[in-house]
């Protein structure tokens, strides 16, 4: 569409994602937490972020990353037009978005940040682990088709997506225009492959702009939320216990809400 000026509208996609781990001793929970953070360092997190800054476009201004003590990271980039390498898709047909080494828009100044917290339980053999990342651009293109790319660089038990267009740009008769997009749904964004795999809820006020999406992983291998050892070494009774208590801790996350049931002690 022909607009007045430049296109004002600000898109921001939030991502949130978590990783569950039981830990049944302090030994495990400490070598989990050490492994993630070494998993996700600020050097690996600054990678991804400049993988999404290619997809949707962005030249990168500025990065600024930190490690934290004891646990966590952080990087934040400020971004700014870039080149256009392929003709712009206007189109803005709902789809997941590409994985890098596709370039097909560009924006002006904006940023990308991430921010990991890695977190346990004082008393329980709960370890979690939590990323947050934003995208927020400016002008045509959806940071959504970053999505894609996001969903595929984190092993995530339950994630948590965002997206809001705020503010407005004009046409050509001064005419505002709030949205300048079709979207029914963030899920259009996700690949079949990976909507398959996770249980999802929509929470969506379409006159705002607002769009919700939560997803918890449907299949449960116990072994993916052990650490060091595999079911095998547990009795069938400490099997029961430990799926129950990981599963309690991934429908509270899902749910948005404490559920009162009994954990595992160690």
């Amino acid at each position: 569409m022909a607009l007045h000026g430049f296109n004002n509208l600000t898109k921001t996609l939030s991502f949130n994602m978590y990783d569950i781990c039981f830990t049944r001793t302090r030994e495990e929970r400490e070598a989990y937490l050490a492994y993630i953070d070494e998993q996700y360092n600020a050097e690996r997190l600054t990678k991804i972020l400049n993988a999404v800054a290619d997809i949707i476009g962005a030249h990168v201004l500025n990065v600024a990353k930190q490690d934290y003590i004891p646990q966590g990271s952080s990087v934040t980039m400020l971004v700014s037009e870039g080149p256009v390498e392929e003709a712009p898709d206007s189109s803005f047909e709902e789809s997941p978005g590409p994985l890098p080494d596709h370039v097909v828009m560009h924006l002006d100044k904006s940023h990308i940040t991430v921010h990991t917290y890695p977190e346990y339980h004082p008393d329980e053999g709960i370890s979690t682990f939590r990323a947050d990342i934003d995208v927020s651009t400016c002008g045509e293109i959806s940071p959504l088709k970053a999505l894609n790319y996001l969903i595929h660089s984190f092993d995530a038990d339950i994630m948590t997506i965002d997206y809001r267009v705020r503010g407005f740009t004009r046409d050509t008769s001064g005419y505002k225009l709030f949205i300048d997009h079709e979207i029914s749904s963030i899920q259009n964004y996700i690949p079949d492959q990976v909507r398959d795999r996770y249980q999802m809820i929509d929470v969506n006020v379409y006159q705002e702009h607002i769009f919700h999406t939560k997803c918890k992983l449907r299949a449960f291998d116990l072994n993916n939320y052990l650490f060091g050892y595999t079911k095998d070494q547990l009795s069938v009774e400490e099997q029961k216990e430990i799926t129950r208590s990981v599963q309690w801790e991934m429908d509270e996350l899902f749910y948005g809400t404490n559920m009162d049931a009994p954990f595992t002690a160690n």
